[in-house]
């Protein structure tokens, strides 16, 4: 991104990477802000809301091509009030209006430009636009042009349209959560029928599901697990090890330095949407765990762990925090730090193997992709830990290292970081490496630190160059939640359940719906958006809905509370038709619709040295089960109390009752 110093706008005073890389274009950006509203009623314009993030190749592309032109960055001024939002610094705010874009259009994406009344409401937006009208698309020129001719000449069907179109929004807002009724919750053939249909969508040759792009759609990989423990089905694991294996083959993974990019852009994960976002490999090292659990495929210890060492090298803050992401682009060139030319390999790469190098990696003299290379292969990648080719990796990645590298997103995001942990956890579950436990622990105590609001009794939902932003939204809370208990199940401190049930009570008195049962987006005492978006649908990430679902299911069993597994109960009977019928849409829930229809079982461990055990124990693929170890008595937790903590004693509980004890750890697992 090129910088013009001639330009400064309010932007400067931001500390998002993203707003501070607007901040010096010739359109005088404004931050969020609720006075806003009073400046364009008072001006009488329409409002601009231009969203997009860090890594973002697209807006980067509309910025050089049309927010850094002057003649553009006139009439902008001269006829709009010009916003900027950083989407993952205000998520809530990208939400409600993508989801008025998508009302509009059909369809969404980055960047967002939406053009508002004074008063927040939309009524007409887009993403790209180019600098000069091209394939049925608008210039943006032309774009504001006719706004503002609109605004002008034909208000009062604009306010028609942004009326009713708001309206959409709140009745969308509560339509997609209602639901038939239903005989009962959950039960292992409509579990096996929701992998199933799954299924449908597999793609047998290249792994993952559908065509171009293709995502990692982790969550599907996670029914396709269970279903496999719950129904032995053969399918199901099959095609979940194909789809991790062909990830991990693919150029979405780095061969170099380890992480996994956004998505691919092809079906065969050659061609990865470059960017390195800290959720998505927080979420795929869950499954690589889980893969591991399962097969104990050497290739699955190596690939998390050099994702972990991605993480703590390019995403790391050094104290235990972890950035948001880096940009697919260097040098205005997506993918530009990732690729090679033939030439470069040939003069790096030992002669002895050269030909078998780009063989292996699919290497074309005139580019595989694009007129260069991404490394890829179609083979085992069991090689590349070959001590000899090991050695010619470490060459090219030095060689890049030198290179000049994409620009790091800094925010720490609350939410992500928390996906981090339950990652790190799941980590240290399937390998008992001592790093990925440190490492969880060493986060959770930094997000305490500095994330926490000690005054307000309240988290922020991030943080850039020392300043906190926004309170958190209900995602953040609900990833909160499941790495207490994540936490809490790797080293058996019952203090991570109680931080667990306090964050829960607090969602529940800010955050649920007017009706009891679902959660909205933003806190109760957030005022500064025009409506408050319930959100159901698992994406790239886990909904916020979904993730209190499974922890209040979870925690009821824990704390004995009956209101809490009811809860969570109403909230799967009503999302249950619409998970049958598109589970690929909402994985995370199913997961939570797995555990109903199997139940929860309780190993409870107890005793001086019980702890010891925990490798053990969490080294099992168990997803139906809670594991609670305690050396010491804890009448806060009941499945610890009237527990003898004389001996180490194991305790195998199901539906309120508890078998007599083991005195091992393998004679419980031997009876699980």
């Amino acid at each position: 991104m090129s910088v013009n110093k001639n330009f400064t706008n309010d932007l400067i005073e931001e500390t998002s990477p993203y707003l501070l890389q607007h901040a010096h274009n010739p359109v005088q950006w404004k931050p969020w802000s609720d006075a806003l509203f009073a400046t364009a009623t008072a001006a009488d314009k329409p409002i601009l809301l231009s969203i997009g993030y860090a890594a973002c190749h697209w807006c980067h592309v509309m910025e050089r091509e049309s927010f850094e032109d002057e003649a553009v960055a006139d009439f902008m001024n001269a006829h709009f009030i010009n916003i900027k939002v950083d989407r993952e610094e205000r998520p809530d705010i990208d939400h409600i209006y993508m989801d008025a874009l998508q009302a509009m259009t059909g369809s969404g994406g980055w960047p967002l430009n939406i053009f508002l009344l004074p008063n927040g409401q939309p009524f007409y937006g887009g993403t790209y636009f180019p600098p000069t009208a091209m394939q049925n698309r608008a210039s943006w020129m032309d774009v504001l042009k006719g706004v503002q001719a609109a605004f002008d000449n034909n208000r009062a069907k604009l306010v028609e349209q942004a009326t009713t179109l708001t309206q959409h929004l709140l009745q969308s807002n509560i339509k997609a959560l209602q639901s038939q009724e239903a005989e009962a919750v959950a039960t292992k053939d409509e579990f096996q029928l929701i992998a199933q249909r799954i299924l449908q969508n597999a793609d047998t040759q290249w792994g993952g599901f559908g065509a171009a792009p293709k995502f990692p759609q982790t969550f599907s990989i996670q029914v396709l697990f269970r279903n496999h423990f719950q129904n032995k089905d053969q399918a199901s694991i099959v095609h979940a090890i194909r789809s991790i294996d062909k990830m991990i083959q693919g150029g979405i993974y780095d061969h170099l330095g380890g992480g996994f990019s956004r998505y691919s852009v092809d079906a065969m994960w050659q061609a990865p949407h470059f960017e390195k976002m800290l959720y998505d490999n927080a979420l795929i090292l869950g499954i690589l765990a889980e893969g591991y659990q399962i097969t104990k495929k050497p290739i699955y210890l190596n690939v998390m762990h050099a994702t972990f060492e991605f993480l703590q090298r390019e995403l790391y803050n050094g104290a235990g925090g972890y950035y948001a992401a880096l940009d697919a682009d260097s040098e205005g060139v997506e993918g530009k730090f990732y690729t090679w030319s033939y030439d470069e390999i040939k003069e790096t790469i030992d002669p002895a193997i050269f030909d078998a190098f780009v063989a292996y990696y699919q290497v074309e003299q005139n580019g595989n992709w694009e007129h260069t290379n991404i490394l890829w292969t179609q083979n085992d990648i069991e090689k590349e830990w070959e001590p000899a080719w090991r050695n010619e990796l470490k060459k090219l990645f030095d060689l890049r290292a030198v290179r000049i590298r994409p620009a790091l997103d800094h925010k720490i995001i609350l939410g992500w970081n928390a996906m981090c942990i339950v990652g790190l956890c799941k980590m240290y579950s399937a390998t008992g490496n001592e790093l990925y436990k440190n490492a969880a622990i060493e986060c959770i105590q930094w997000l305490e630190e500095h994330l926490y609001h000690k005054d307000a009794n309240y988290f922020y939902h991030s943080i850039a160059n020392g300043t906190p932003k926004a309170p958190a939204f209900l995602d953040d809370y609900a990833n909160l939640i499941q790495a207490y208990i994540q936490l809490q199940e790797i080293t058996g401190n019952t203090n991570y359940l109680i931080q667990a049930k306090k964050w829960m009570d607090y969602v529940l008195i800010h955050f649920i719906d007017e009706e009891g049962l679902y959660f909205y987006y933003t806190a109760s005492y957030q005022k500064d958006v025009i409506i408050r978006k319930k959100e159901s649908y698992d994406g790239a990430q886990p909904s916020g809905n979904a993730l209190i679902c499974s922890s209040l299911y979870y925690l009821g069993h824990v704390f004995d509370d009956s209101n809490w597994t009811l809860h969570a109960e109403k909230m799967i009977h009503s999302m249950r038709p619409t998970l049958l019928q598109y589970p690929s849409s909402f994985g995370f829930w199913a997961q939570t619709f797995f555990q109903m229809s199997t139940g929860m079982t309780e190993l409870v461990g107890v005793g001086p040295t019980v702890q010891e055990s925990l490798p053990a124990l969490n080294a099992v693929f168990l997803p139906n089960t809670i594991r609670i170890t305690s050396q010491v008595q804890d009448d806060r937790i009941p499945l610890l109390k009237d527990k003898k903590f004389i001996d180490n004693q194991y305790f195998i509980c199901k539906n309120k009752t508890c078998a007599p004890p083991l005195p091992h750890v393998d004679l419980i697992l031997a009876n699980i």
